[in-house]
């Protein structure tokens, strides 16, 4: 299986620190990841009487399961960190513009981890700025390229 990214977190946050976690899931969901069929652009954490959890995180049904009208792609998933790890994670939630996200869902030795990242909201100015940058370095690139073929 490979990575499966949440793009729009390093465009629209500034990512602090990034923790890898551990994440409860019933066999069927855990198929569909593997098959790639999970959704992770709008996920958050919450942390709720000393557990994190894991809202918004869309995991489709797996396609060869049986069909189950009482099932719920979007319910809260329980993520498996240390005691001292959300107590970290709760002390840092409370300075003012964070917020954690998920950035990443992988496997590794056959389990499924989400990485969950400590990130603060970008400013419009930040933003424009990364897009000016990008622009002017494809630019320099091409004319770079266009020298190196003339050569």
């Amino acid at each position: 299986m490979k990575p499966i990214f949440n793009k729009k977190a390093r465009f629209h946050y500034k990512i602090l620190e990034e923790i890898e976690s551990g994440i409860i899931l019933t066999g069927r969901e855990v198929k569909s990841i593997k098959a790639g069929e999970v959704n992770i652009s709008s996920a958050y954490v919450s942390i709720k009487n000393n557990e994190a959890y894991l809202l918004n995180a869309g995991i489709r049904l797996y396609k060869y399961s049986a069909p189950d009208e009482n099932y719920d792609p979007l319910r809260p998933k329980k993520l498996l960190l240390k005691k001292r790890e959300i107590d970290y994670l709760r002390g840092k939630l409370q300075q003012k513009g964070l917020t954690l996200i998920a950035t990443k869902v992988y496997t590794k030795r056959g389990k499924v981890k989400v990485a969950v990242a400590l990130v603060k909201g970008e400013s419009k100015v930040d933003k424009r700025d990364k897009i000016l940058k990008r622009e002017a370095d494809r630019k320099i690139n091409r004319s770079l390229k266009q020298a190196m073929r003339n050569f």
